[in-house]
């Protein structure tokens, strides 16, 4: 499993705030730009390779969504900045990629910033940064690589089912955050099989690879509830937020995705006391075998010990000791050392030290 660290953050140390300065790993060679357009009928998506290609969109009444892939081009985020005049600020949170999630309201639009979590094929888990700018009739979606996240929402948006005529900005807003919040089920259910699996491995036999595995996720643990415990804070500001970007038709469904929230915290704090239990587990586990070690060699240790006497005393070859000269007594002394031992060991069993 990936051990999770902080990115470095100390070159924005001296910097003025408002620095465009990517904090992260570079996800994408080349940034990609694609916009969905709600007109009420029908939904046209494009490419576009500029970010000016937007002006004549949003000169319209139509709703406009716009996706960026590739958070590290400077460029990019000044332009977009510059075209919807965004705050320095937020272009400068929006390139931090260890921001917290949070909700920022700066009038006219309003900022979000979300965690998305997932397994790689590795099996290893990866934090994403989603920010999303809501305005009146747009909103922007800052992703630091392209994922397959919102692939099913776009589908289900331009498919002849959805009911286009209620579509609006901060519906689209909500879609991505209830998208986000459903991989965070899909993750725990991991999670959830590798603690069954774990726990059976633990019971029969356990070792220090499983003591490895518990401390791993424990930590990935502590990370997904770092990532997604401010979520809560932050739907529920949204459904507070006293602002006309957000319909009343809309705070309903938020209402469902705090529930989900809610759901998965709780989850997560079931998950860690599991973990805590797993670990105690683990040490019983190990002390009890321990325990059937010793045991077994005290057995041993004490079967012998007469026996060991019984050798030791004819082994000092006196003269006139008794049996020495007989015929029979090897054979004698033999025969007497087994009954000894067979007996001791009856004992044992009958009263079940072993």
């Amino acid at each position: 499993m990936k051990r999770i660290a902080l990115k470095k953050i100390s070159k924005k140390a001296g910097m003025p705030p408002g620095s465009l300065i990517h904090i992260g790993e570079q996800k994408t060679e080349k940034a990609k730009i694609s916009i969905l357009e709600f007109d009420g009928l029908q939904v046209h998506e494009k490419k576009i390779k500029n970010i000016r290609e937007c002006m004549p969109i949003l000169e319209k009444p139509a709703i406009t969504w716009i996706d960026i892939c590739g958070i590290d081009k400077k460029d990019i985020i000044e332009d977009i900045g510059t075209l919807f005049e965004l705050h320095p600020l937020l272009l400068e949170d929006i390139m931090n990629t260890e921001q917290r999630t949070k909700v920022d309201t700066y009038g006219e639009y309003i900022f979000i910033v979300l965690k998305a979590i997932f397994y790689n094929e590795n099996k290893q888990i990866v934090p994403e940064q989603i920010s999303l700018v809501l305005g009146n009739n747009y909103l922007i979606s800052f992703q630091e690589k392209e994922m397959n996240l919102f692939g099913p929402l776009k589908e289900r948006l331009k498919s002849k089912d959805c009911y286009l005529k209620n579509i609006s900005a901060d519906y689209i807003a909500y879609s991505l955050i209830d998208a986000i919040v459903d991989g965070y089920f899909s993750i725990l259910e991991e999670i959830g099989e590798s603690i069954s699996t774990l726990e059976t491995e633990v019971v029969s036999d356990p070792g220090p690879t499983s003591l490895k595995k518990i401390h791993d996720m424990k930590r990935e643990t502590l990370f997904f509830r770092k990532s997604i415990w401010p979520l809560r804070d932050v739907i529920h500001g949204l459904q507070r937020e006293e602002t006309p970007l957000i319909k009343a038709t809309t705070i309903v469904y938020l209402r469902d995705v705090y529930d989900h929230t809610v759901r998965i915290i709780e989850h997560i704090e079931l998950i860690r006391d599991m973990l805590t239990g797993l670990l105690d587990i683990y040490l019983s586990s190990v002390s009890i075998k321990m325990n059937n070690i010793m045991k077994v060699l005290t057995i041993i240790a004490t079967v012998f010990m007469p026996l060991t006497f019984m050798a030791g005393v004819y082994g000092m070859n006196f003269k006139y000791m008794p049996e020495l000269e007989w015929r029979f007594g090897y054979p004698f002394i033999l025969l007497i050392m087994v009954v000894i031992g067979i007996t001791m060991i009856l004992y044992f069993k009958i009263k079940k030290w072993f």
